[in-house]
């Protein structure tokens, strides 16, 4: 038995067309998985800044309040001998000794200042760093897309469809009977 061959050109569109269906949601699905990788990355990726920066951030407050630590054991030894080379010399704790004392408070007091000045700058630009992290993983992370086969199938039988109706027109317009012509004819 011969198939016609509108038929077989029908069969072949068709085959082929399940072909690239199968092909096209196949490249869907390796998009999507590409999307989500890249996504684990960025998120990989933020995670790691978050560290490091929490970990600097951490390392420099200890480092501050060392040093305010340092600083308060240095003015209160500093005061110490002041207080028992003035008492050991016979001077009174009086106006410009009390004067000179003073000198250390504020010494002290100016320096402790000047450290949480310094932490505070580091803070804030700690916030800074971790927004900027945020910013940069959204811009690294993409839109994931699920493969959306009802669209790929519908453009499939639209192909096919498309062969089907091209060759009706074809005929047509070399003055043979259609399929429709036809069945009108057989019908009559």
């Amino acid at each position: 038995m011969c198939v016609p061959p509108q038929i077989a050109l029908v069969a072949l569109s068709a085959g082929s067309s399940l072909l690239q269906f199968q092909q096209q949601k196949q490249q869907q699905k390796n998009i999507q998985a590409q999307q989500i990788r890249q996504n684990k990355l960025a998120k990989q990726n933020a995670l790691q800044r978050y560290a490091s920066e929490q970990l600097k951030i951490r390392q420099i407050a200890q480092q501050s309040s060392q040093k305010g630590f340092e600083a308060t054991l240095k003015g209160s030894k500093a005061r110490a001998e002041f207080r028992a080379g003035a008492s050991g010399a016979g001077v009174a704790m009086t106006g410009s000794t009390n004067a000179l004392l003073a000198d250390f408070f504020r010494t002290e007091g100016n320096y402790k200042a000047s450290l949480a000045r310094n932490l505070d700058i580091n803070i804030q630009q700690f916030e800074r760093n971790m927004q900027a992290i945020q910013f940069g993983q959204e811009a690294q992370s993409t839109y994931v897309q699920p493969p959306n086969p009802a669209m790929l199938f519908a453009s499939a039988v639209g192909n096919v469809a498309n062969t089907y109706y091209s060759m009706e027109f074809q005929k047509e317009q070399s003055g043979l009977l259609t399929n429709d012509q036809k069945n009108k004819y057989l019908i009559a």
